[in-house]
């Protein structure tokens, strides 16, 4: 079975002494997006699930560790996302494991990812720069009397259909939980649209009522694209997390709306 039960999470596993592909484990989208109503033949939004790798290790042809950092882009059309300590389990198995040069040790680690997310998954060596300010405005030091913190309360959110604005807004304060394990997962969130304009307190409460919520990083921020969209009616849309570090990786899933392209530049949170 490929169920987060099925998976490592929660468990107490030995580190791999050897490398092993086999480590990975993928979870189908599919059922998460079934509870939001979001048909798989015909997604509502493009996007990837960035990842960022800072415990990444291997040895080069003579037996001397190399040591890096890593991007990895996996498309959200992908059937499977990446289970996270599976992947940090993979990684470790590199340890001692020698390729030629750094290009085989990317290779390597491309074709295995590739595999289990089942679609073709980037990776670079390196990470996006630091940036010490929220992009747009911050919703964060707004006087709101704050009372629910879960189940999402889609129901906080709406917009001015007589004032149409075309901004960035984001969060430092969206917190979620792991389905599996029930730890705590924190993340900055930027929703940047053009359309009617979001009332900045309702999007406040309604990122805050993700604080007891249990899902993976990838299927809040897709709850997150849709409810808004379905609320506020932009014209086109764009939901990014930039989830905190836990075990050398951290995951930043990128959703908009179809046509939007890609940032030319990603970054990284200080808290990243």
């Amino acid at each position: 079975m490929n169920t987060p039960q099925d998976s490592s999470l929660g468990r107490e596993v030995a580190y791999p002494s050897q490398y092993d592909p086999g480590l990975l484990f993928p979870i189908p989208r599919r059922g998460a997006r079934e509870e939001i109503g979001l048909d798989e033949a015909a997604l509502p939004f493009v996007g990837h699930d960035r990842w960022q790798a800072y415990e990444l290790s291997w040895l080069d042809g003579r037996g001397k560790p190399r040591v890096a950092v890593a991007t990895v882009s996996v498309p959200c059309t992908s059937p499977n996302l990446i289970e996270s300590k599976s992947f940090k389990l993979y990684l470790n198995s590199l340890n001692s494991t020698r390729f030629e040069d750094d290009a085989a040790a990317r290779l390597c680690i491309t074709r295995d990812l590739s595999a289990c997310a089942g679609a073709v998954v980037t990776v670079v060596l390196g990470v996006p720069p630091l940036v010490e300010e929220p992009e747009g405005e911050s919703l964060d030091e707004r006087e709101v009397t704050i009372e629910c913190y879960g189940p999402p309360a889609p129901e906080f959110l709406f917009a001015d259909a007589d004032e149409v604005v075309t901004e960035t807004l984001s969060s430092a304060l969206l917190k979620s939980n792991c389905p599996v394990t029930g730890q705590p997962d924190w993340a900055s969130v930027s929703v940047r649209y053009r359309g009617p304009k979001i009332d900045r307190d309702g999007l406040l409460k309604y990122l805050i009522s993700y604080r007891e919520h249990a899902e993976f990083h990838e299927q809040c921020v897709e709850r997150i694209f849709s409810e808004i969209t379905q609320r506020c009616q932009p014209q086109w849309l764009e939901v990014e997390a930039r989830y905190t570090r836990r075990g050398g990786l951290d995951i930043n899933p990128w959703r908009a709306s179809p046509g939007i392209a890609a940032p030319a530049r990603t970054v990284r949170d200080l808290r990243q």
